[in-house]
């Protein structure tokens, strides 16, 4: 009996270990299997394509990372293919976009597509890091030379000298850095490393045919649908032969409505014009406090100028604009702004939500538009409702107090010639006379509480105004 219960126990400790390491085993098993080169069949059930048309800036970085991290899971397709149509961007957010192809637990392909479309400078870093790769008719490739960012090309050097200045120097180094990074990628792809230096070096840029004819894109096709089936039967890279299955699920990822926002914001004509916008509405609010509006348009600009100019991530600039908002909305209590605070607040928290979180359909953490869009209504709701109630408060007349006898009736007490004594809410009052001699006993009516001395005068019950028609009555 005793061996038995050994038995059992040893049987349970290995169970406990065998379905805990498991899955790294055989998740191990299969990326050694993909790994090597040439040596199977790689079967494609299901693609995700993955359209991109624009500038390559931080908005399109964040694009393709949620894109390849919903591939990366376990929902992901079977194969990605990057659409590309792009005239080039920024070095940062293209070197994030070949890292994230290039370590893709997947085969990865780029089709330079639509017809007419082009994948220059940045595109070409991209298009030559996969592992397969091809265009469209009428697509043309090239003219990688890095450019750098300012009113003046080539500033600071000088070109009538064999030396160059700091600038010039800088400008050697990372153009040696660009060339051996393309190197290396076309190494690694197997594709014409010499037509691929020579673009970053001269900007050399060839149409569709040519490319694929001197190597530097695999094949051509027509359309989506064309490539997919000239895909069957090539080799993907570590991953081996495509096998590209009868019905293949194909599933288009598009940019919402969410990313082509970041992606305008994060142009760097926008990024100088919203900084400039903050500065200059903060100065504003600082120089004439209360006006409110260029406060809360320089306040939300500098954050998304921030963002453009990649000082802050897409999740911090997302989680400012929405503390921006709880204070706009917190303002809107304390100042009177006419709704203007609580609006600013609204569309602070309504891109920040933006920013913050990734569509559902990308397959990241996120938050329906439906609930985004009630909370904030719901939010202005309750301020408004909360400000309704500060204003009346502090616009209703004064019910404890001294100055809450204005207008109460009371009694004299003696004769008032015309200062005398007076009986008002229970209490004995110094008081003065403002319609001459009032005899003791006459009803009176506060007219003003100065300290401890009030003004009052005869009530004769007839209103102090005018009546409405008073302006109205006919002349005699």
């Amino acid at each position: 009996m005793r061996n038995f219960f050994a038995f059992i126990k040893t049987f349970i400790l290995f169970f406990i270990l065998f379905s805990f390491f498991a899955p790294y085993g055989v998740s191990a098993v299969e990326n050694r299997s993909k790994a090597a080169a040439g040596s199977g069949e790689y079967t494609v059930n299901s693609i995700s394509v993955i359209h991109y048309s624009g500038t390559i800036t931080a908005a399109a970085a964040d694009y393709f990372t949620v894109a390849f991290d919903a591939l990366s899971g376990p929902d992901g397709a079977d194969m990605a293919v990057i659409a590309l149509d792009t005239p080039g961007g920024l070095d940062s957010s293209m070197r994030v976009i070949i890292k994230g192809l290039m370590n893709l637990n997947r085969p990865a392909a780029v089709f330079v597509s639509p017809q007419g479309a082009r994948a220059t400078s940045a595109g070409v870093f991209i298009t030559m890091a996969a592992p397969v790769a091809a265009m469209a008719p009428g697509t043309s490739i090239g003219a990688a030379h890095p450019v750098f960012a300012g009113i003046f090309p080539s500033y600071g050097r000088d070109k009538n000298k064999d030396s160059e200045t700091e600038a010039g120097i800088m400008e050697a180094k990372v153009l040696n850095d660009s060339v051996a990074y393309i190197r290396s990628l076309a190494a690694k792809t197997g594709r014409n490393a010499e037509w691929a230096i020579n673009s970053v070096r001269s900007s050399i840029a060839v149409p569709a045919d040519e490319a694929v004819r001197i190597g530097v894109a695999d094949f051509m096709a027509e359309d989506i649908d064309d490539f997919i089936k000239k895909l069957d039967g090539r080799k993907a890279g570590d991953f081996g032969v495509l096998h590209i299955s009868e019905g293949v699920k194909v599933k288009h990822i598009r940019q919402g409505f969410r990313d082509r926002f970041m992606s305008t914001v994060s142009t760097p004509d926008l990024a100088m014009l919203l900084a400039g916008a903050g500065a200059a509405g903060l100065f504003i609010e600082l120089y004439s406090p209360g006006l409110v509006l260029p406060g809360v348009l320089g306040a939300m600009s500098l954050v998304l100028s921030l963002y453009s100019f990649q000082t802050l991530s897409a999740s911090g600039a997302g989680i400012a604009l929405i503390f921006l908002a709880f204070v706009f909305f917190i303002a809107e209590i304390k100042v009177m702004s006419y709704g203007l605070l609580t609006v600013a607040g609204a569309f602070s928290m309504l891109v920040g939500g933006l920013m913050l979180f990734e569509p559902q359909a990308s397959g990241g953490l996120g938050v329906s538009a439906g609930l985004l869009i009630g909370t904030i209504i719901s939010l202005m709701a309750v301020v408004a409702v909360l400000a309704f109630i500060v204003f009346r408060a502090q616009s209703s007349r004064i019910v404890a107090g001294i100055e809450s006898l204005e207008g109460k009736k009371g009694t004299a007490k003696t004769d008032m010639n015309p200062k005398g004594k007076v009986l008002a809410e229970g209490e004995l009052w110094e008081a003065e006379s403002v319609s001459g001699s009032i005899a003791a006993g006459e009803k009176v009516i506060v007219a003003e509480v100065k300290g401890f001395r009030m003004k009052v005068r005869r009530d004769d019950g007839v209103s102090q105004e005018l009546p409405q028609n008073a302006g109205n009555s006919p002349a005699v």
